[in-house]
């Protein structure tokens, strides 16, 4: 069942390990099939040397119960349900403990946008969440970790900023796909450091010129795009 999307996300995984984004266990990558209604996630806590397609699991989106796979799903499968039940174009949702990324959740900061490289993938403050509550941990934590997210995407556009810190947590990410949901976990590391690299030199740095956020944003992500080759 669903062997080329198990493929897909079994590299998805591996590429974190290649990318420096996880050590340990500590991490997965799901990829959805919308018109089955199942998502393929790694297993919880499988270590990533010779992780296989076949040890993917494959869960219902519907109600999170396992379809297909002798282990168990990652214990995060709830959060990444909750978002690709709210937005219906996510094909990919990578959650990691890459470093600068989680120090910014630790310290529940938003991370500011400073520059250029940021602006190419995020339209302004990569958005934080709020603390979970004491009620919220005891009960359904994972479930209630998505649902925090989505609150904090109310009123934002979660295309206009692909990833999300998760207070006191770490971070997650989406995509088309799983690897497109890999590249901006990629991307977010890269900004979370720059962030600290650049508030260490200047802590009194100010924010980027919001024209030159927009201009380069839009360049890559707006209705006249023209960043890069057309797809054929």
């Amino acid at each position: 069942m669903l062997e080329e999307l198990k493929e897909r996300v079994c590299r998805a995984n591996l590429r974190l390990v290649a990318d420096g984004l996880v050590v340990m266990t500590w991490g997965n990558v799901s990829a959805i099939d919308r018109q089955a209604g199942l998502v393929v996630i790694k297993p919880s806590g499988l270590a990533y040397a010779g992780m296989r397609a076949e040890d993917m699991v494959v869960v219902s989106l519907a109600d999170g119960e396992v379809v297909e796979g002798s282990l168990r799903p990652s214990s995060d499968t709830p959060t990444h349900l909750e978002l690709y039940r709210a937005w219906k174009d996510v094909g990919g949702i990578v959650h990691t403990h890459s470093l600068f990324a989680t120090a910014w959740s630790q310290a529940c900061r938003e991370i500011p946008a400073l520059g250029t490289t940021h602006a190419d993938t995020f339209h302004g403050p990569v958005p934080c969440t709020r603390k979970l509550t004491p009620a919220e941990i005891a009960g359904d934590y994972e479930a209630n970790t998505g649902k925090v997210i989505l609150e904090r995407f109310a009123q934002v556009n979660p295309w206009h900023f692909p990833a999300v810190l998760v207070a006191e947590h770490g971070p997650f990410a989406w995509g088309k796909d799983a690897q497109a949901a890999g590249d901006n976990a990629l991307v977010l590391e890269q900004v979370a450091r720059l962030a600290a690299e650049s508030l260490r030199l200047r802590p009194d740095l100010g924010p980027i010129q919001s024209e030159i956020l927009d201009k380069h944003f839009l360049r890559k992500h707006g209705p006249g795009a023209y960043y890069g080759q057309e797809e054929k």
